[in-house]
C-alpha cells in the first residue's frame, strides 16, 4: 500500500509541476513558482554577498556601479525573462568570479579588475543573466525537493498541508542548493546565451572568447598571488572542475559567432577606452587589497598578528576609504584583547560602510567578552540581520542570551553553530544546559552526548558527563515504567 501511494504522489507531481522553460522551449520539473524564485534570490543574497565566492560584501563605487548597471540593464532587457527584478553589484573579493541568483547579479572586483572591455564584461554578466533565464538553480532545487519528498513518502503518508509546507520551507533549503556548481550542459548552454544577449545589447561576440581568456589567466594570476595554498584553492578548483575546459567552451563560441550578428553596434563595439577609465580605480584599490589586506588575511589566520597588522597598516597608508582594513585590524587588536584599539578601528570601518558585517560582530563580540551581554546581543542582531547565516555571530549572541539565562533564545543560534560546527568544543554542552533548564530531556541528553564524544575533559565536557549520566538513567527508568504499564494493560 505504501509503495502504491508513493508511486501515485510523485507522479502526481510531476503531472502537477511542470512547466515550459522559458529559454529551451522544454516541459520540464518545476515546483518553484517564479515568485519563489525571486523571494529566495531575496533570502539568499546577504548570505551570498558576504559568504559565498569569498565573502567580502559589497565594493563601494556608486559611479562605478551606476556605469555598469546600465550594461546589466541592457542586456536583461534582452534576455528571455525581461520581466524579473535584477539588482547588480560589484562582490568585494579578489577572488575572480561572477554570479547570478534571481534578482541579482555580481561580478567580484577580482575578476571586474581583470576584464579589457565592456564587451568581455558583456559576455560575463549575459552569461550568468543565462543561467537565471533557463531557471537553472530553480531546476537544481525543484530535483532537491523531489528527493526530499521521496525520502519523506517512505517514511509517512504526505498531506496535502505537508507538500504546501515543503515549498513553504524553501527558504532553508535554498542557500545550500542555489550556488551550487552548475553542470557541464548548464554552462554550455549559458555561454550561448551570453553570446546572443550581448550581441543583441550591441557588443562584438568576439569578446565572449577573449573574456574566457582573460578569466583563465585571472585565475592562474590569482593562484600565484595566494602561493597555490590548498586550503584557498579548493573553491576555484571545484568551480573550475564544474566548467567545461576553456579550449572546448572557446570552440564553441566560435561555432555561434556567425549565428548571431550584431545589428547596431554600442559604441564600437568593444568600448575598451571608456571601460578602462572607469575601472582604473578599482583596479588601483584591487592592487592594495591582493598586495597588502589579502596578505594580511593569510597572516591572521596563521596567527602572525604582527604580520597582519603591519600588512594592514601599509594598505591603510595607501587608501583610507576602504573598510575591510579597518575592521580586520580591529580583529587583530581583538585577538590581543586590547579592546579599546579594536572598538576604535571597527567604528571606523563603520564611519566608511555603515554596513559594514564584519565591524558589527566585532563589537558585539567586544561586549561579550567585557560581560556587556546586553550590548552583544543589540549589537549582534545587527550583524546576523545584514548575514543571516554568520556562524561566529550566532555563536556570540547565543552566547550572550545563555549568559542572561535567556535560553529559548539561545538554542536557535546555539544549534546553528552545533549544525555548522558538529566537533565544537563546547557548544553542544552549552545546548545540553539550555535544553534541561526548559524541561527538553531527551534533546539535553543528545547534546550532552555529543559533547562527551567532542571533548570530555573540559570543564564543560566533565559537566554533559555528569547530566548525561544521570538524564539518561531517569529518561531510561520513565521508559521502562512506561513499558511496564503497557503490558500489565
Amino acid at each position: 500500500m505504501k509503495k502504491s501511494f508513493i508511486l501515485i504522489f510523485i507522479t502526481f507531481l510531476f503531472l502537477t509541476a511542470c512547466a515550459t522553460n522559458p529559454v529551451t522551449g522544454k516541459t520540464e520539473l518545476m515546483f518553484l513558482s517564479e515568485q519563489d524564485e525571486i523571494n529566495l534570490g531575496r533570502s539568499t543574497y546577504p548570505n551570498a554577498i558576504w559568504g559565498a565566492e569569498g565573502g567580502g560584501g559589497e565594493y563601494k563605487d556608486e559611479s562605478l556601479r551606476l556605469y555598469l548597471n546600465d550594461i546589466v540593464k541592457r542586456l536583461h532587457s534582452v534576455s528571455h525573462r525581461p520581466n524579473l527584478p535584477v539588482q547588480f553589484t560589484i562582490q568585494n573579493t579578489s577572488v575572480p568570479n561572477a554570479w547570478a541568483i534571481p534578482g541579482y547579479v555580481t561580478i567580484t572586483r577580482g575578476l571586474l579588475a581583470n576584464l579589457e572591455n565592456e564587451g568581455e564584461f558583456a559576455f560575463v554578466l549575459g552569461h550568468e543573466i543565462g543561467h537565471v533565464s533557463a531557471r537553472h538553480s530553480a531546476s537544481q532545487l525543484s530535483q532537491a525537493i523531489l528527493l526530499q519528498v521521496g525520502l519523506a513518502a517512505v517514511g509517512l503518508t504526505l498531506s496535502k498541508k505537508d507538500y504546501g509546507d515543503l515549498v513553504v520551507g524553501l527558504g532553508a533549503i535554498g542557500g545550500i542548493f542555489i550556488l551550487r556548481k552548475y553542470t557541464r550542459d548548464d554552462e554550455l548552454l549559458a555561454d550561448r546565451l551570453g553570446v546572443q544577449y550581448m550581441t543583441s545589447a550591441g557588443y562584438d561576440p568576439r569578446n565572449a572568447v577573449s573574456a574566457h581568456i582573460t578569466l583563465q589567466r585571472a585565475v592562474n594570476n590569482y593562484y600565484r598571488q595566494i602561493g597555490e595554498e590548498p586550503e584557498e584553492r579548493t573553491f576555484l578548483d571545484d568551480l573550475l572542475a564544474s566548467h567545461p575546459r576553456t579550449k572546448t567552451r572557446i570552440e564553441e563560441i566560435e561555432k555561434l559567432i556567425p549565428l548571431y550578428r550584431v545589428v547596431k553596434y554600442y559604441g564600437d563595439g568593444s568600448n575598451r577606452q571608456i571601460f578602462q577609465t572607469m575601472i582604473a580605480d578599482l583596479k588601483r584599490v584591487n592592487d592594495i587589497y591582493v598586495n597588502y589586506y589579502d596578505k594580511a588575511v593569510r597572516a591572521y589566520k596563521r596567527g602572525s598578528l604582527n604580520e597582519a597588522q603591519t600588512l594592514l597598516h601599509h594598505a591603510i597608508t595607501l587608501d583610507r576609504y576602504q573598510a575591510p582594513f579597518y575592521a580586520l585590524t580591529g580583529f587583530v587588536f581583538l585577538d590581543r584583547r586590547n579592546f579599546d584599539e579594536a572598538e576604535r578601528y571597527f567604528n571606523g570601518a563603520l564611519t566608511i560602510d555603515n554596513n559594514h558585517q564584519p565591524a558589527y560582530r566585532g563589537l558585539g563580540m567586544i561586549s561579550y567578552y567585557k560581560k556587556y551581554y546586553e550590548g552583544a546581543i543589540m549589537t549582534l542582531k545587527k550583524a546576523l540581520k545584514l548575514y543571516p547565516e554568520d556562524i561566529a555571530s550566532h555563536y556570540f549572541i547565543g552566547m550572550s542570551y545563555y549568559k542572561t539565562n535567556q535560553c529559548e533564545n539561545a538554542i536557535p543560534h546555539l544549534s546553528n553553530v552545533a549544525s555548522a560546527s558538529t566537533n565544537h568544543r563546547n557548544v553542544h554542552g552549552i545546548l545540553g544546559i539550555c535544553y534541561e533548564r526548559i524541561g527538553m530531556i531527551e534533546d539535553a541528553v543528545g547534546a550532552y552526548e555529543k559533547q562527551i564524544n567532542n571533548d570530555p575533559f573540559s570543564n564543560i565536557g566533565r559537566y554533559a558527563s555528569e547530566r548525561y549520566r544521570i538524564l539518561k538513567a531517569e529518561l531510561d527508568r520513565k521508559k521502562q515504567e512506561e513499558k511496564s504499564k503497557k503490558e500489565k494493560k
